[in-house]
Formats: C-alpha cells, sequence, structure tokens
C-alpha cells in the first residue's frame, strides 16, 4: 500500500527471477531479497525501496513506497443499549477516527458493515449481536456481544396486524429486523424515511430454513395492498441463497426517498423459521 495505512507487512516484488534488495534506511543499508517477498515489521511510518541487481553489481532505478504499519487492534467498542418506543437502540462509542463499525448475528460470522451512531434492532428471535470496530488498517477490536434474549432489554414480538405495524424508531442509519414466522403469521414493520434521506439497502441477513419466505413493500403507513403488485415498491421470494442481496439494487432513488414504508414477510412452509432483515438509509444524492 503506497502512502497508506496497512496491518500486512509483508510486501511482493514481481522480480522476473531476477536478485533484488530492498532497503528500509533511505539506502544506507540494503538486503538482498530471497522469493518474491519480504517483511517489515515494528509499527510506524515506513519508507521502503527496492531495486534489482545482477551478479556485476550492476543495480536498477530504485522504487520507493511509503506506508504507516499498523499492527494494533483498537479498543473495544462501548455499547449503550437504549429503548425507543419498540425499538432497541445499541448506542456506539470509542470508534476511531476512520474506522468503521460491523455488527454479525450468527456467531461472530459473518460481518456486516453498519452506517451511523447506532445499530437499531426490533423484534425478538436472535439470540445475540457481536459488534466491533475495525480501524483503517483493517485491524478489528475484540467483539462486544449483546444478549437479546435479556430480560432487561424488553424484546419486542411485531405485529402480526397490517393495519397496526411496529414502527422502528427514526434518526438512525442501520436498522435489524428479527422474528420468527410461518405460513399464516405475517410480520408487519413501517419505518419512516426522513427529508433529504433515501433508503439505500432492504437485505436478507439471517435466515434458518430451507423453504422461501414471501415480503412485499409499500410506500404507505400500513400494509393495505393485499396482493395487488401495482401499489408495491418491492416484492417477491427470499430464501438461503438470497442471503445479503439488496432487492432494491434495481429500483430507482426517487422511490425510495422520503416517506413511509411498510414491509410485510411471511414465511411459506410450517416450520417457525428465525429471520434477520438489514434496513439501511443515507443521505439522497
Amino acid at each position: 500500500m503506497s502512502d497508506g495505512i496497512t496491518r500486512n507487512g509483508l510486501w511482493d516484488v514481481d522480480s522476473a527471477d531476477i536478485d533484488w534488495e530492498f532497503s528500509l534506511d533511505q539506502g544506507q543499508t540494503w538486503t538482498r531479497g530471497q522469493g518474491r517477498t519480504f517483511e517489515v515489521k515494528d509499527d510506524g511510518a515506513k519508507m521502503i525501496w527496492v531495486r534489482a541487481r545482477d551478479d556485476a553489481g550492476n543495480t536498477s532505478e530504485i522504487v520507493r513506497v511509503r506506508c504507516v504499519l499498523d499492527t494494533l487492534a483498537p479498543v473495544a467498542l462501548v455499547i449503550t443499549p437504549q429503548r425507543e418506543g419498540v425499538t432497541l437502540r445499541l448506542q456506539l462509542s470509542g470508534l476511531e477516527s476512520g474506522a468503521r463499525w460491523e455488527y454479525s448475528l450468527n456467531g461472530q460470522a459473518p460481518w456486516h458493515v453498519g452506517s451511523g451512531p447506532a445499530l437499531g434492532v426490533l423484534g425478538q428471535g436472535i439470540a445475540q449481536v457481536w459488534l466491533r470496530q475495525v480501524d483503517v488498517a483493517g485491524n478489528p477490536s475484540v467483539a462486544q456481544a449483546m444478549d437479546l434474549q435479556s430480560p432487561s432489554l424488553l424484546a419486542h414480538d411485531i405485529s402480526g396486524h397490517p393495519l397496526q405495524p411496529s414502527v422502528l424508531a427514526s434518526g438512525l442509519q442501520t436498522y435489524v429486523i428479527q422474528g420468527v414466522v410461518l405460513r399464516g403469521d405475517a410480520d408487519h414493520v413501517r419505518w419512516d424515511v426522513p427529508q433529504g434521506q433515501m433508503l439505500m439497502s432492504f437485505k436478507l441477513v439471517h435466515y434458518a430454513s430451507d423453504d422461501f419466505a414471501s415480503y412485499a413493500l409499500q410506500r404507505s403507513s400500513v400494509f393495505d395492498a393485499g396482493m395487488d403488485t401495482t401499489r408495491m415498491l418491492a416484492w417477491g421470494q427470499m430464501g438461503l441463497s438470497d442471503l445479503n442481496r439488496n432487492v432494491l439494487a434495481n429500483t430507482g432513488p426517487q422511490r425510495r426517498g422520503e416517506g413511509p414504508m411498510t414491509l410485510r414477510f411471511q414465511q411459506n412452509g410450517t416450520l417457525p423459521t428465525p429471520y434477520a432483515i438489514e434496513l439501511t438509509l443515507a443521505a439522497a444524492n
């Protein structure tokens, strides 16, 4: 990585089967290379020089790169749970400059990148959520676990009534809707896209069944579209093969802007199925 920050001190050299050497002190001393890699150790700013040489001592022009080696993991995030209506807000602090935060719902794998100051969680069915930060060099912090089934967090059972959906708290950019569904027991959730923002993505991030589930999004404060797809923003089926697929990727931004939206989500099979759906909001371009 040139003029950047990296946690990987191993460098590749395209030597084309010729001899080469490297210097870490701007040419005062040179170390003969072996193979096609060399490793730089000890954190801090580095100036790396590399050149080819032959048996007669002739050398090529010097290739110069700069980097900052950072192998130190950042501190763990501080997570403060807050209840806003029926939404659990996991407020995050301690994020380093330039770092990102990630969450996991499945034993710390896979990790999903979040945005904004907090993660909003609605519903019950997932046992734990793990949160961590990853610094600009790519070093992850120790993951912190939140017990979503703790009595102190007052887990909410998502509404099964299309005209009385559960309502997500406003003001966040990353939400996880999670629950357990089966045939004949649809979940209904509403949220409001604020002025100047848009719904960026709608993804299934956890699903524990080989059967498909059906989903429908309507731009309304209630779900009253029935089976009329002309009144829906998006609709279809989701299953294991759809994990992490943004079903709104081909939906125009003007249709994902300011206003209320309601989700209807239902399992097509008869076995209770835990699921989790990620919503992300961001400023409209």
